[in-house]
């Protein structure tokens, strides 16, 4: 029998995924994944809601998507810590409250399989995801019943499940290309102590994406036979999305595999049958942008760890996309180094969260795990600028002060705006939020002390306070309570009080001004962002479930590479140019039904 933990006994490990989701425990010594109640050790992160009102979570969802496709939800995981909301039947669900009923489910088979209650869980997030996106997790497992114990990172989770029992020191890469993110961490591992080094990812690069290119290149090709577009009926859509999957699937160990989907279409002249054959060269060649977009990650995580390739000894390969031939190569090819085959990549994670799980509840000693903030935090000063409180990959938790000061005679508040990312410009950064410290003593310009503390605990979660050291007057804001990533503001309607930067120790009040660069480059983005959230309220026809789907992930790619840190004007300008083809398209098949 497990020994109990010392509050509220056993603590499970969740890999909460975009594709799919998994759950462990501690048995004894070593962790085990837990079936789910339909005998599967992986679980669907999907949920559907049926005409009679019934809720599907899982297999059963996934199996009924075909004939239940717009009111089937999948990849929440990606909208996580945005204002999305998902409306069925009248009723609006945000993406935690999704996650969620996912969670439920993990939680209810857990419990029967174990046999007893289930209250405490280590989830895992991906290594890049952002305060917002981390307090929505966290409010997505309470939402389920669950006091969320830790939130660590799905590569930490990982190379803790790989290095458990392995006792010698060693520079390890965690490779993590899952359904709908992917993230590179770098760590060293020695005798039960798991230090990460550096991390970087791409929240908006996964399975998904290889899937949808796959999807597009047999809508293509049907139209082009048969002058009938599959992507704006949404039965033939859903049938398309399974059967790409498959295809990924069978071409990593087929050298060609066949799509058969009879019936597709039928109209007054008769059904009409898809087929066709694809080479998993043809595939590589599809999805060939995809796989080059995970190099920078890999080359920042090391530049960051200041280590070379030929520094590293192991690299796992983590995420179910992860099994694909050319993901494996590219690997090769980047790192030097053939990549650990030891591991399960659907499970590692959950298991490694097992692990953090008995470490907390004290059934496994002598394992330690220190992780890392992927973004650095910040104040938005004069120019629109930021100055970086605490830098990305900076040890956890982490507690960390700054001095600030006013601009103006007598000036009584100040508003602190929190920006979270690596971005010059602090409009190009995640806004985590903004408050007001007032009461401040009148004083001339550069005589008040004003202490600004950012406070980031083990989970990554943030927490930002300011105190007038003379009057002792103090304003906290916990930011994970909100759990929702907001836009970068608007460039216009800035507020003038902003904090602004000397050469001094402290910083001072002053306006704001957008360089003209920056404006120019995210002008584009936000005017296209503008058009596209446009098409999506006001196309005629409607778009369909999938098309809008598609239409917000291009969005949120826009404003994910507009919030990047370090942002590039090319990394930006290709997720603008491919929103700008996608509404085209979308608005172009609307021209078509119309003539």
């Amino acid at each position: 029998m497990a020994q109990q933990g010392r509050r509220g006994g056993r603590i499970i490990g969740i890999d909460l995924g975009t594709t799919n989701s998994v759950v462990a425990t501690m048995e004894g010594d070593r962790p085990i994944i837990i079936p789910n109640s339909e005998g599967g050790r992986v679980t669907p992160s999907v949920v559907a809601f049926t005409p009679k009102g019934e809720r599907l979570i899982g297999q059963l969802a996934r199996r009924g998507a075909i004939l239940n496709p717009t009111r089937t939800i999948s990849s929440i995981k990606r909208k996580m810590g945005t204002a999305e909301i998902i409306v069925i039947d009248g009723q609006g669900y945000t993406p935690a409250q999704i996650s969620a009923m996912i969670l439920g489910k993990l939680k209810a088979d857990a419990e029967s399989y174990l046999g007893e209650r289930v209250e405490r869980a280590i989830i895992t997030v991906p290594a890049y995801f952002n305060d917002a996106q981390r307090a929505a997790t966290k409010e997505a497992g309470q939402l389920a019943g669950l006091e969320v114990a830790r939130i660590i990172n799905e590569p930490t989770a990982a190379a803790l499940a790989y290095g458990l029992n392995r006792t010698q020191r060693e520079k390890v890469l965690v490779w993590d290309l899952g359904g709908g993110t992917f993230d590179v961490s770098v760590m060293d591992a020695n005798d039960g102590v798991f230090e990460v080094r550096a991390t970087s990812g791409d929240t908006f690069l996964g399975g998904d994406d290889y899937d949808r290119s796959l999807i597009e290149w047999l809508a293509q090709g049907f139209y082009a036979e048969h002058g009938i577009d599959l992507l704006v009926q949404p039965q033939a859509y859903q049938r398309l999305l399974d059967a790409a999957e498959r295809a990924k699937i069978e071409l990593s160990t087929l050298m060609v595999t066949t799509i058969s989907l009879p019936f597709i279409h039928a109209d007054a002249h008769g059904p009409r049958h898809l087929e066709a054959e694809i080479t998993r060269a043809q595939f590589e060649a599809l999805t060939a942008e995809l796989t080059a977009r995970t190099h920078a990650p890999f080359q920042a995580a090391l530049a960051d760890a200041r280590l070379t390739p030929q520094q590293l000894d192991q690299v796992i390969l983590v995420g179910g996309s992860a099994r694909m031939p050319l993901i494996g190569q590219v690997v090769r090819e980047l790192s030097g180094l053939m990549p650990h085959q030891g591991v399960n990549p659907d499970e590692v994670v959950a298991l490694g969260a097992a692990i953090q799980g008995g470490v907390l509840a004290g059934q496994v000693g002598d394992v330690l795990l220190l992780d890392v903030t992927p973004l650095s935090l910040g104040v938005e000063i004069i120019g629109d600028r930021v100055h970086r409180v605490v830098e990305r990959n900076t040890p956890l938790p982490i507690a960390s002060t700054e001095e600030f000061t006013t601009s103006t005679l007598n000036q009584t508040d100040v508003e602190i705006h929190v920006v979270q990312g690596d971005a010059e410009a602090a409009s190009a950064n995640f806004s985590l939020g903004r408050f007001k410290l007032d009461g401040i003593a009148p004083a001339p310009p550069g005589v008040p002390h004003i202490a600004v503390t950012f406070d980031i605990d083990v989970n990554g979660l943030v927490t930002v306070s300011a105190k007038d050291e003379e009057t002792g007057n103090a304003q906290e804001v916990i930011l994970l309570a909100r759990g929702v990533m907001e836009a970068p503001p608007q460039l216009i309607g800035l507020p003038t009080d902003v904090l602004s930067m000397t050469s001094g120790e402290r910083r001072v009040i002053d306006a704001a001004v957008t360089p003209p660069m920056a404006l120019a480059m995210m002008g584009r983005a936000d005017a296209l962002v503008a058009q596209a959230e446009w098409l999506g309220i006001n196309a005629q026809p409607p778009l369909d479930f999938f098309e809008r789907t598609a239409l917000e992930q291009g969005i949120a790619r826009v404003r994910g590479a507009r919030a990047t840190p370090a942002v590039q004007e090319a990394t930006l300008g290709a997720a603008c140019d491919a929103l700008e083809q996608m509404a085209q398209q979308f608005a172009q098949r609307r021209h078509m039904h119309h003539r």
